[in-house]
């Protein structure tokens, strides 16, 4: 009967946010940030960063790069006129800040936007490291990423990752069902993941790409960019019940580029339901995502452990 209750409420706030045509949109604000992924992991730029100028290129610092890729940089002044070198095994790049064009291992090319200093920083455009460095660069614009190099994910089968068991994590597994895996068997292990470890694969199976909290008419939904729709998660708060969730369908939004928003609503009626017993009265309504401690993240193929990340707008 229980469960029953649980499945006409869920159908109910479902059938609801249909009626009521939300279209999710992000928070208000200023762009978010460009950053740059070398072989899918993101780069830290210590002063200066990356940014998208008023027509639109990509400018990015091009000795953090460089550097990273193994090329030298150097620099040189002659008079009023400042000039960059990059050079690489297989490459060779001259530049003049304030010129638009520079010569790729001896040939002129012109890429629209002016080599600039900023913040004691020389910027170039995005394809200049393409051409220049002779390396594969893609630019994201859902999520304002530059991707230079390979995209073989990281997995949190990676040794980097490290377990910890559940009875560790006891304080958290009040509702223990939200740790079943294949045929109603306990996980006992879980990895405990940060933002800033993402794009990061689930094991073998999705891809998490970004965390960001959205409003739409007055509610507040957790959105996640994934290579996979409809994965469930599970806010977990210490010592008390999970308030588990399921993305809506119909605000779902697929990107185009074998990704896809989902969006989970961060107050639900079904927390009125906890650990499979309904509670009279329960104002669900107050819960606020920054109570969260943990993430929880499932993924079907998920055999062997659970992964939660912290929760990164407590």
């Amino acid at each position: 009967m229980k469960k029953l209750m649980l499945a006409v409420l869920a159908g109910a706030l479902s059938v609801s946010l249909i009626g009521s045509g939300v279209k999710t949109a992000s928070a208000a604000g200023s762009p978010k940030q460009v950053e740059v992924l070398l072989n899918t992991i993101k780069m830290k730029f210590p002063d200066a960063k990356p940014f998208q100028d008023a027509q639109g290129s990509v400018m990015v610092p091009i000795r953090f790069v460089s550097e990273a890729l193994g090329a030298k940089v150097t620099y040189s002044k002659e008079g009023k006129v400042s000039k960059v070198g990059v050079y690489s095994k297989d490459h060779k790049v001259d530049m003049t800040i304030g010129q638009t064009s520079a010569l790729v291992d001896g040939q002129k090319k012109d890429y629209g936007t002016q080599i600039m200093l900023k913040q004691n920083r020389t910027f170039v455009p995005l394809r200049l490291v393409s051409e220049g460095l002779g390396e594969k660069v893609e630019w994201d614009k859902i999520g304002r990423w530059v991707w230079i190099g390979n995209k073989n994910f990281r997995s949190t089968d990676d040794k980097e990752f490290k377990l910890t068991k559940l009875s560790d994590f006891k304080a958290y597994t009040e509702s223990e069902r939200q740790f079943l895996i294949t045929k109603g068997t306990k996980v006992t292990t879980i990895k405990l993941i940060k933002q800033s470890d993402l794009p990061l694969q689930l094991g073998d199976g999705q891809v998490i790409y970004s965390l960001e909290v959205t409003k739409s008419k007055g509610q507040n939904f957790l959105e996640i960019r994934s290579s996979q729709r409809g994965n469930p998660i599970a806010f977990l708060i210490k010592n008390s019940f999970a308030r588990g969730r399921q993305s809506s369908d119909t605000l779902f939004e697929n990107n185009g580029d074998k990704t896809g928003m989902n969006r989970y609503p961060v107050q639900s009626g079904v927390d009125v339901f906890q650990n499979e017993e309904f509670i009279e009265n329960y104002d669900y309504t107050k819960f606020k995502i920054e109570e969260a401690d943990y993430i929880l993240l499932k993924d079907d193929n998920l055999r062997d452990y659970a992964v939660a990340i912290v929760n990164p707008f407590k």
